[in-house]
């Protein structure tokens, strides 16, 4: 008598999802595909109606780049709380203490970065739009240079805004011969003359916020105290500011060259800036230029000799040697190794016809 086969042994394996463990699978089940990863689960789509023509969105809520913008990447916005005094908007600063635990300060837009320190622009709109001779630069506040700011502004700093006139020894605290320093980089120059001579006040102008914090940082640790910084624009000082013949000598060392030609109108020495400054140099103050660029150099020797407010302290005309009480700066320095050449002009500020000395 036959007997039915006997069926084929079957390899045991893992159990279907969806099946129960402890019994067979039923074949009539079919398996529930497996859960997919949270990154792979598309966002969910906006309940209601969709306008035509609008622009699909993220998650978020924000426009989707469409088009050939859509392959792009986005690049991530990178933001220096120390780069400028102003803020375009609401950003978060670095901690005042993170020692203490203390919260971080939240900056408002157009709040000022040093709240006692120098102005973004004094001025403001209370004077005519000129062509300037200088143009801010954005650097990186180092923590040094912004705690100088912040504690030593208040009594060495000077906003030129052009709404009074300065009482130099009331803001000297002695009556002391003061020289105007127009630009002054990083201020180790400055530091350095000032130092030499504390028999004379310095007041350095310049709108380089880290070289107003270094300068700053400075004079504190070399105990000067006849060095104030000015943060401004040089003109409306002199014009608004400086009383006739209150200046005792005119500094103006390496100004921006302006090399091309169209931006010649910028540079600094130019006749009409001569004529201004002359009405605010007292009768035989030093005027003392320095620059490496040679057709600057040249422009300066030809705009100063023929003033006739000025005379050449070199008899013979032409360019000076480079007096000792001007440092070589580190700037100057590297400018020698590339071969350039640093050209001195020392003019004098004569006496005018129409003046006589008093007693002669």
């Amino acid at each position: 008598m036959p007997t039915a086969p006997h069926p084929a042994p079957t390899r045991a394996g893992p159990p279907t999802p969806g099946a129960n463990p402890s019994g067979p699978a039923d074949p009539r089940r079919r398996p529930e595909p497996p859960h997919p990863h949270p990154a792979a689960v598309p966002p969910p789509t906006p309940s209601g109606p969709v306008e035509p023509g609008a622009r699909p969105t993220d998650p978020a809520g924000c426009p989707r780049p469409s088009g050939r913008d859509a392959a792009r990447p986005v690049p991530a916005r990178k933001i220096d709380p120390t780069v400028s005094d102003f803020l375009d908007s609401t950003e978060e600063t670095r901690p005042a203490s993170a020692e203490d635990g203390s919260p971080r300060h939240h900056r408002a837009k157009g709040e000022p970065r040093f709240p006692e320190g120098p102005q973004a622009d004094p001025a403001g709109s209370h004077f005519e739009r000129r062509i300037r001779s200088f143009q801010p630069r954005r650097s990186r506040v180092t923590t040094g240079q912004a705690d100088a700011l912040q504690r030593l502004w208040p009594k060495w700093g000077l906003d030129i805004d052009g709404q009074g006139t300065l009482d130099l020894a009331a803001l000297f605290g002695a009556d002391l011969p003061v020289v105007l320093e127009i630009g002054f980089g990083m201020g180790e120059a400055t530091a350095l003359m000032a130092a030499e001579d504390p028999a004379t006040g310095i007041l350095a102008v310049d709108v380089h916020t880290p070289g107003q914090g270094n300068l700053l940082n400075l004079a504190e640790r070399s105990g000067l105290t006849n060095v104030r910084v000015a943060n401004g624009d040089a003109i409306i000082l002199l014009r608004e500011m400086l009383t006739p013949a209150s200046l005792h000598g005119l500094r103006v060392y390496f100004p921006d060259p302006w090399p091309k030609k169209r931006h010649h109108k910028r540079r600094l020495i130019q006749p009409e800036f001569l004529d201004l400054a002359a009405t605010r140099l007292a009768p035989g103050a030093l005027v003392h230029c320095a620059t490496d660029w040679e057709p600057y150099a040249e422009q300066m020797l030809e705009v100063l000799s023929a003033h006739p407010a000025f005379e050449n302290t070199v008899a013979e005309g032409g360019f000076a040697p480079r007096p000792a009480f001007r440092p070589l700066t580190r700037f100057e320095g590297q400018g020698l190794d590339k071969g350039h050449v640093v050209n001195d002009l020392l003019f004098r500020r004569v006496q005018d016809r129409d003046q006589h000395t008093p007693g002669v």
